[in-house]
């Protein structure tokens, strides 16, 4: 007779119930039973939607609006060529590839290149001064993520469900939603866990239409032995067994928390079908996220589902607006425009201009908003000068980008920090991501300084030996 061992009962009765999945279940029932950590100080916001632009996006053609650059268009950006950019000699100095205008009560400048999200601006706060310590992808993925350019470090994402777990009992706590074209530079490992249980890694959900969220999560459909009755009374005699095995063992904590796991990993495969059933939303819903196009129908989707995350108690929702770096074929497939920045910012421009602003807009007719951090960013920034034969590409730039955030005690209409008269450099308030990151700590009630995990010898945290809470763009 052919035996099994408690693993392969558990996959067999469930068809693969989307093990990731499974392991973010048993950390959070294990957190609940527990005890989450206390908070340091009132939070402001629940819940963090981060969006991620990979490739590197330009500041000069978006929200750092420089006059300077415009007068000086044309002439060397280096006259005495002592100068070398990432890939490249600098070459003329180039004025936006888009105009700029103020808008909303702030006077806030915006290129054209977001119209919609220019609508806005008084619900903004920008970081004007952002800067990397790398123009390397991968690394500068890491670092804005993780707080370190190497990898093996836990994510922001990890840090905050570390620190407060989940307030959901049918979702995991961090999720994920990459392009559906491809995962960003350096790949899982920005939502990775690094030295924290592995539990706190990211669960990943597939977005496009008519996909399962999570891989495994219901038996093949060939699978004709299983259905819905019959995986519950597989189930049922799991948890038969797992009490036998339990009574034997009390006080085993991480076995009860286990076995806690399972059953909400059953409770998944209600929720997360629910969850990404976008057709119970409005047809006007679906058309301001733009659901409906090419261009811009697979982020839009992303944005709706991480509205829906948060509202179902969601604590942490990482979306990317842009996939790995590659040439382009007819566009690239993120913002690295070396070549051509029209083609490139263009195209995503419309993507991350129609998502991000639709987002909002729920969020906030929803009453979400105000509990709810937005924070949209990119690795690194371009230069103000041009590249390549047809002077219409941007290389790389660590030293200046733009970084923007909402909701959840964010002061709008405001930008903090600046770069010099040509948009090359931060000049006035430096800011890292160690910033970045204390600051969305700080308004979900944690001191970035206590959050810390004793790793090889380190007592560990996010921020690292660095950080400081920006309170110019915190709302009084």
């Amino acid at each position: 007779m052919q035996t099994f061992n408690r693993r392969q009962v558990l996959q067999t009765a469930g068809g693969g119930l989307g093990w990731l999945a499974l392991q973010s279940m048993f950390h959070q029932q294990a957190a609940v039973a527990s005890g989450t950590k206390s908070l340091d100080h009132p939070a402001r916001a629940k819940a963090v939607i981060q969006i991620f632009c990979p490739g590197g996006m330009s500041q000069v053609d978006t929200f750092d609006y420089k006059p300077e650059l415009e007068k000086r268009s044309g002439k060397p950006f280096d006259p005495d060529g002592k100068l070398q950019f990432f890939a490249s000699k600098p070459g003329n100095c180039q004025s936006s590839f888009w105009d700029f205008k103020q808008h909303g009560e702030s006077g806030l400048w915006v290129s054209d290149l977001f119209p919609k999200l220019a609508k806005q601006v008084d619900d903004l706060a920008f970081i004007y001064s952002m800067q990397s310590k790398t123009a390397l992808h991968g690394p500068a993925c890491f670092m804005m993520n993780t707080g370190f350019t190497l990898p093996g470090f836990p994510s922001m994402g990890s840090w905050v469900t570390y620190g407060l777990g989940s307030e959901s009992e049918d979702l995991p706590a961090f999720v994920v939603l990459p392009d559906p074209k491809g995962l960003p530079p350096g790949g899982i490992i920005n939502w990775g866990a690094g030295f924290l249980p592995a539990v706190h890694q990211a669960t990943t959900l597939d977005s496009r239409a008519g996909q399962q969220p999570i891989n495994d999560l219901f038996p093949p459909k060939d699978f004709a032995e299983v259905d819905r009755a019959s995986d519950q009374a597989g189930l049922d005699f799991l948890q038969t067994l797992n009490r036998e095995h339990l009574a034997q063992r009390q006080g085993d904590t991480d076995l009860e928390a286990r076995m806690s796991a399972y059953e909400l990993a059953a409770r998944l495969q209600l929720s997360a079908p629910e969850l990404s059933d976008l057709s119970r939303e409005s047809a006007a819903t679906q058309e301001m996220y733009g659901m409906n196009y090419e261009t811009t129908g697979d982020f839009g989707r992303q944005c709706l589902l991480a509205r829906r995350l948060v509202e179902r108690g969601v604590r942490f929702v990482q979306l990317y607006c842009g996939a790995e770096n590659t040439t382009a074929k007819k566009i690239r497939p993120n913002w690295d425009s070396h070549e051509d920045v029209v083609r490139d910012h263009g195209h995503w421009g419309r993507v991350l201009d129609t998502g991000a602003s639709a987002l909002l807009a729920d969020l906030k007719r929803s009453g979400l908003l105000d509990e709810t951090l937005v924070i949209c960013t990119t690795e690194f920034g371009r230069q103000p000068a041009a590249q390549g034969a047809k002077a219409a590409g941007r290389d790389h730039n660590a030293g200046a980008f733009t970084a923007w955030l909402a909701g959840g005690g964010i002061k709008g209409g405001v930008g903090y920090g600046a770069t010099d008269e040509l948009g090359f450099k931060a000049v006035k308030n430096p800011t890292y991501c160690y910033d970045l990151h204390a600051t969305a700590l700080h308004l979900l009630g944690i001191d970035h300084t206590k959050l810390s995990f004793y790793h090889n010898g380190i007592q560990r945290r996010l921020t690292d030996v660095h950080g400081h809470v920006i309170p110019a763009i915190l709302r009084s």
